[in-house]
């Protein structure tokens, strides 16, 4: 994708340069107007509010104008040239947006604006999250650290079945030293200290571990001697860490074959429900479940046998991706800081008119403020503070906004389009017991897993009730009165038929 870019951008300079009779300019001349282009709809809506009267005398362009979805839009040559040549322009700034770089190199106007929404959120942008019933995208089953204890299930020896191999060496000799470092990048502590920190926790003298769940035995091999025992499952424990996040431990008990075999173990794999694990953490020892339970700095770690140093490195890293959630516009306090970044950006562009500018931020943000209250109004009488979705979960902002839990079929920017019979069920018995009204979606025309879900239910008859994300809106639905808030207006309408 850089590569076409490139060359879009290439020819567009090529192009522009030329100036014979008959020949098209691609940069058209400037027309003396303020030239704005946004990618989205919400970003448009809040250009056009705080330009006031001002709007019809600038040149606005909404470049997902065709109801493209922003995690499949490809910009055209013509959307190149429109940000070249632009004042100001508006992008998302997560991974949908990775075509952004390549376009803003190639600037005609050396004094355009650029503002990237999550770089003015900062550190209040979310990663993507993994709730239980969710259907995992694959390479992206991370576990869970946000759950209900009636989300947690009880699992069997299966699902640790087969060979495994610590980790250890492979921290030790260097080959996950590039994992350190990715640590750094995204964290708290140098790759030195994130090191040390592992060191402790990976530290075991047990190099392999064997799960035969058909026979229900492991066997420990610790410098080169094997061990076996005989187990029973004795049920979990929910773990509510300091960091606000939770895990779940499973509980196995020897009760026959070797003495060396530990008497007790404990798995964690970041799982709360049945399902095979991509690699796991271990508690073993002689004294008890309890003592085993206080152990949180040393977690010896497995990956299958038959992995090599660097894929297991290559897992690792993808892990610590971090996959931001870019439905930042879906909170209107959000909104709020978003809007006074456009502003201070159009008052610099256009010193003449920033008093109007700033009356106008002024105003809209009374507006946004005053829906912002009528939200946490309608979920402080709700009946409920749960809500559920057939569909992608844009609305995870809003929720945390509010203290609102939630269950979806697919994480927001997810691009299954399937769910399983795990996940429907799943969500079909969280209607039931948690007696949700109404199962929700985002707007398109095809909601067929909410419907799905309702007919799994045990009444069969909740309605589905749709929230829009204003990701297909466009400049059409805008000139005929569509507005930011008149969407998160009708929005909060069906949130509370959802909450009570």
């Amino acid at each position: 994708m850089k590569r076409i870019l490139s060359l879009i951008l290439a020819c567009t300079v090529s192009l522009g340069m030329l100036t014979g009779c008959g020949n098209t300019l691609l940069i058209e001349k400037d027309s003396g107007k303020l030239k704005v282009v946004t990618t989205i709809f919400p970003e448009y809506d809040w250009v056009r509010q705080i330009l006031g009267d001002k709007a019809d005398d600038a040149d606005i362009t909404m470049l997902l104008d065709n109801g493209v979805d922003l995690h499949s839009y490809q910009p055209t040559a013509d959307d190149i040239v429109k940000i070249a040549d632009c004042d100001l322009f508006l992008y998302v700034g997560g991974e949908s947006d990775g075509w952004v770089d390549d376009a803003l190199a190639g600037a005609a106007n050396k004094d355009r604006r650029v503002i990237n929404l999550l770089d003015v959120l900062k550190d209040t942008v979310k990663t993507e999250e993994a709730m239980p019933g969710m259907q995992a995208e694959e390479g992206h089953n991370h576990g869970y650290s946000h759950f209900d204890d009636s989300d947690v299930q009880e699992r069997t020896l299966s699902d640790w079945d087969g060979d495994w191999q610590s980790v250890y060496p492979f921290l030790t000799n260097g080959t996950l030293d590039e994992v350190m470092e990715r640590k750094a990048e995204n964290g708290d502590k140098t790759a030195e200290e994130y090191r040390a920190y592992y060191e402790t926790g990976y530290k075991t003298d047990v190099s392999q571990i064997t799960i035969d769940s058909a026979n229900n035995t492991m066997c420990f091999v610790k410098n080169g001697i094997a061990a076996k025992g005989v187990y029973q499952y004795k049920g979990h424990q929910i773990y509510d860490y300091e960091s606000g996040s939770r895990g779940v431990r499973y509980f196995f008990q020897k009760t026959g074959g070797d003495a060396d075999a530990p008497k007790f173990v404990q798995f964690s794999d970041h799982g709360i429900a049945p399902g095979k694990a991509e690699h796991f953490h271990i508690f073993a020892g002689n004294d008890s479940f309890d003592a085993l339970s206080q152990e949180m700095e040393n977690w010896p770690t497995y990956y299958p046998a038959d992995m090599s140093g660097e894929e297991i490195k290559e897992d690792m890293l993808e892990h610590e991706e971090k996959e931001y959630d870019e439905h930042v516009w879906l909170s209107l306090k959000n909104a709020e800081t978003l809007c006074e970044a456009i502003a201070n950006a159009l008052e610099e562009l256009d010193e003449q008119n920033k008093d109007t500018y700033a009356a106008n931020l002024t105003a809209y943000t009374d507006r946004l403020a005053a829906l912002d209250a009528a939200y946490q109004t309608a979920v402080d009488t709700g009946k409920r503070k749960t809500v559920l979705f057939g569909d992608r979960f844009p609305f995870r902002y809003l929720v945390d906004d509010y203290g609102l839990s939630y269950y979806a079929a697919f994480a927001g920017c997810s691009a299954e389009s399937e769910a399983s019979f795990e996940t429907v069920s799943f969500l079909a018995k969280k209607v039931d017991a948690l007696s949700l009204p109404c199962v929700l979606t985002i707007e398109g025309k095809q909601h067929k897993i909410a419907d799905t879900i309702v007919q799994n239910t045990k009444a069969k008859n909740q309605p589905i009730l749709t929230m829009d994300s204003m990701q297909a809106t466009t400049s059409e639905d805008a000139a005929n009165g569509t507005t930011y808030l008149g969407v998160m207006e009708n929005n909060l309408g069906v949130l509370k038929q959802a909450l009570n």
